[in-house]
């Protein structure tokens, strides 16, 4: 197991290869549809938010107030990446992320610009959102909020040690692409 702490620097990110199993601490962002679309069709990053260096997870987290009027995130599973696909790349590029959480993969424009920026896409596993969120210790901010809704905000979280698996690398390796290809090579020797 891989501790890839904050700061995400690129020869952090350059060292992860395909396969990698990583524990993640310090400041991550998350992003869903609202935010990805925003950003590519050229909005601004609110006054002191900055997504150099840092990573976006496609979540919409469960997140509430406790006794104390501060947030608690109580379930933060990841939501299907390649929604945003037609996205992801240029925010790559444009914002200087090092990494992406989600599930069931990117394709190939993503994995370009993983390769090109020195970004890799992390698998965060499906239907465990209650017990990734236990490894959110803080919420610092959100933002975006009364303009996309909960879900769909750019929440600012702590976490520590949480669980994922590189599975696009900056090297042009995609276990989703791998995967794909031997499953179609499956299916024809199947129906041929």
């Amino acid at each position: 197991m891989i501790q890839l702490e904050a700061p995400f620097t690129e020869e952090k990110i350059r060292a992860l290869k395909q396969g990698d199993e990583v524990e993640i601490t310090g400041v991550i962002f998350t992003g869903r549809d609202a935010a990805h679309k925003y950003l590519h069709e050229g909005g601004a990053l609110p006054a002191g938010m900055s997504l150099q260096n840092k990573i976006v997870y496609h979540c919409g987290p469960v997140v509430v107030k406790d006794g104390q009027g501060n947030w608690k995130v109580v379930a933060a599973g990841p939501t299907t990446s390649i929604r945003e696909e037609p996205y992801q790349g240029d925010i790559i590029k444009q914002f200087g992320l090092r990494a992406v959480i989600g599930k069931g993969g990117m394709g190939e424009r993503t994995l370009a610009a993983c390769k090109e920026f020195g970004c890799v896409y992390l698998h965060a596993v499906g239907g465990a959102a209650q017990v990734l969120s236990t490894h959110i210790q803080k919420v610092k901010n959100v933002y975006f909020m009364e303009e996309f809704g909960s879900p769909e905000a750019m929440w600012e979280l702590e976490i520590v040690k949480f669980p994922a698996l590189v599975t696009m690398d900056s090297h042009g390796n995609s276990l989703h692409r791998e995967i794909l290809a031997t499953s179609t090579n499956v299916f024809n020797q199947l129906v041929n």
